[in-house]
């Protein structure tokens, strides 16, 4: 697809036993690991039949990392692990000790290709995004066409097992697709005319014709491999200062093991040769190669783990915000609910019954665009009422409607406000009284009167999504509180919160209210997680530690005004995503401190004297091979 990335870094391959360079190095490995012990017992192979067998190996194995290391001292950066193994080599081949040097060059070998396939398999959840894409389009009146050929308007022909090639519009047909490649829901949607459908999701059932609505650079498939590319590259902060700390670590150590041959040669006349030796044994051990793995593989794994879930993250160092979080601050509408209005009560008064009221009520806002209209309307036929047909129907806009119901025996009707029934009728104290207590429940009353009397009241609210609740008891377990930031009123607002055990509510906040809202917070609480639909919550999310956007599948806004994107609309992501990043950090952390403890005994060793070339590989290399099992267990976390 063009101008997709394509994440060279890790190149898909078929696993190590896979790989036959991989199987040479570990025969390599036991061969030359087989001559060390049996130095150490005594027994070596003459020396110029060793020196030549032992450098074969060396070249074979590690010719790469030779090359670089001569590059680097042409350079004279003193920096590059590369330069440290040619020291040790040279070296070794200096004091004889043969078997030693193709350990050491054998063994970083093995730790840099266990070290790539950690970074490879870390980063399989994000080049699985790429292959996703499809490259070809079946185009209505033009057959397959490659999909950077394909335009705007043009429609598509999507058959039963077909990839989805472009985001489009479906103007033909109904079906099942499975949009698990975009937002990590298992189970596939019902899709029918006018809905939206993406690249790369996959149609189960029928046959549909679309109309292509985004290019193939600019679909949602493209702009979340972007991103995730993009991520890999937006580095946490600790990788940050770790590969700081290295640039400078380094040549500290490369001063140490000068001094560490200079000082007891030149002042106390010790040999030469027992302490070059040390030197080396203090350059090896003192690579910081599981110190600079730890914090990436950590990284991508969870990264991989968060999108598989349909989590998009932007960097790292969100990873490490979301799992600092100690609160999380969340718009109501969208976001607790589903924003879209639910009848709750039906109230009829006088002779009328509840389906007449009901029926009657959807009879007149047929003709009204109104969401609170349209609940009504929806309702009724959930209820398999047939609605009322109407006459001179007209709306009073901000207030309800008038219409002549032609079924009712009092033709006349009016609809809408409590305000609005009352500048035309008379309201019994009953029908107030009810209007007070629906509102002081948070549902909004719909006040439906005939010429001469108020027959009824249908109270509507927004529906709260039903994993909401679960959500907000699993971040309080998690010790993260919560608040909700809605510019809704106060009375729907507090019955939604205490509904779910918010108990800090802020209501009827514009955009910039929401923003000082997010100040105040991370003022009183430390630092603040915003989650909200991405639109008009985008000041809010820009200041937040993190911008959380929910149902972003398919919106520009939303996925750029935030730093983690919730692409299926699954508000549970929210508190995995916080134990995933405190899992990540700690992870981290752990892989540091095991890294520098062994770092800091063999170099104390090495100072001692008492330590060897081979010793500080094998350690070096196993340090290593713990740290990538450890961050990879990061793609299989999971919270329950």
């Amino acid at each position: 697809m063009k101008n997709l990335p394509v994440i060279n870094e890790a190149p898909k391959t078929p696993g190590l036993w896979g790989d036959a360079k991989f199987r040479w190095l570990i025969l390599s490995v036991v061969v030359v690991a087989v001559f060390e012990f049996l130095s150490l017992a005594g027994w070596h192979l003459p020396s110029v039949i060793g020196a030549l067998f032992f450098a074969a190996i060396i070249v074979a194995i590690g010719h790469r990392t030779l090359l670089n290391g001569l590059k680097a001292l042409g350079k004279l950066n003193f920096k590059s692990i590369n330069l440290l193994m040619v020291v040790a080599v040279v070296g070794a081949f200096y004091l004889g000790q043969y078997e030693e040097a193709a350990v050491v060059i054998v063994l970083f070998t093995l730790g840099e290709r266990l070290e790539n396939f950690g970074i490879e398999t870390s980063k399989s959840a994000l080049q699985s995004l790429v292959e996703r894409a499809p490259k070809t389009a079946d185009v209505k009146g033009k057959g397959q066409v490659p999909v950077e050929q394909v335009a705007v308007g043009d429609i598509l022909i999507i058959k039963p097992s077909d990839q989805i090639a472009m985001d489009g519009e479906i103007v033909t047909g109904a079906s099942s697709v499975d949009e698990s490649t975009i937002t990590g829901e298992p189970l596939p949607k019902d899709k029918h005319p006018g809905d939206q459908v993406f690249a790369g999701t996959l149609n189960k059932q029928g046959y549909l014709e679309v109309r292509v609505t985004r290019a193939a650079q600019d679909s949602t498939l493209a702009k979340i491999v972007a991103i995730t590319f993009q991520a890999t590259k937006n580095k946490a902060d600790t990788q940050k200062f770790i590969e700081k700390f290295s640039a400078y670590y380094t040549p500290a150590i490369i001063v140490i093991a000068t001094l560490l041959v200079m000082i007891p040669v030149l002042l106390y006349g010790q040999p030469f040769d027992k302490w070059f030796r040390e030197a080396l044994t203090l350059l090896i051990i003192a690579c910081p190669c599981a110190l600079v793995i730890s914090t990436p593989i950590s990284i991508y794994s969870a990264i991989g783990n968060a999108s598989a879930r349909g989590a998009l993250i932007k960097g790292g160092k969100y990873i490490e915000a979301i799992g600092r979080v100690a609160v999380v601050a969340m718009d109501k509408t969208r976001t607790l609910t589903y924003g879209k209005p639910v009848i709750t009560d039906v109230v009829p008064f006088g002779d009328a019954t509840r389906e007449h009221l009901l029926a009657c009520a959807a009879g007149i806002e047929l003709y009204s665009e109104h969401p609170l209209a349209q609940s009504i309307v929806e309702g009724a036929r959930n209820e398999g009422l047939t609605p009322h047909g109407t006459e001179n129907f007209r709306a009073i806009l901000g207030k309800g409607a008038k219409a002549d119901c032609v079924v009712c025996y009092d033709r006349h009707h009016c609809i809408g406000k409590l305000a609005f029934i009352t500048e035309e009728h008379h309201v019994q104290q009953e029908v107030a009284d009810k209007v007070e207590e629906l509102q002081r429940q948070g549902r909004t009353s719909i006040v439906i009167s005939s010429s001469k009397e108020v027959e009824g009241i249908i109270a509507v609210t927004d529906e709260i999504k039903p994993e909401s609740k679960a959500a907000i008891a699993e971040m309080r377990r998690l010790g993260v509180k919560t608040a909700m930031l809605t510019g809704d009123h106060r009375a729907p607002a507090q019955a939604v919160a205490d509904e779910l055990g918010i108990s800090d509510v802020r209501a009827e906040l514009l955009p910039e209210d929401k923003a000082e809202a997010i100040k105040a917070l991370a003022g009183k609480y430390g630092p603040v997680a915003m989650v909200g639909d991405g639109v008009n919550d985008a000041p809010a999310l820009a200041l937040a530690s993190v911008g959380i956007s929910m149902g972003a599948a398919g919106s520009d806004t939303a996925i750029e005004a935030s730093s983690i994107a919730i692409l299926n609309d699954r508000l549970e992501l929210i508190p995995y995503l916080v134990a995933l990043g405190r899992q990540t950090i700690s992870m981290i952390k752990l892989n540091t401190l095991l890294a520098v403890i062994t770092k800091l005994l063999f170099v104390g060793l090495a100072l001692a004297g008492v330590s060897s070339l081979a010793l500080a590989i094998f350690a070096d290399v196993g340090v290593t091979v713990l740290v990538i099992l450890n961050s990879l267990r990061l793609l299989k976390f999971s919270a329950t």
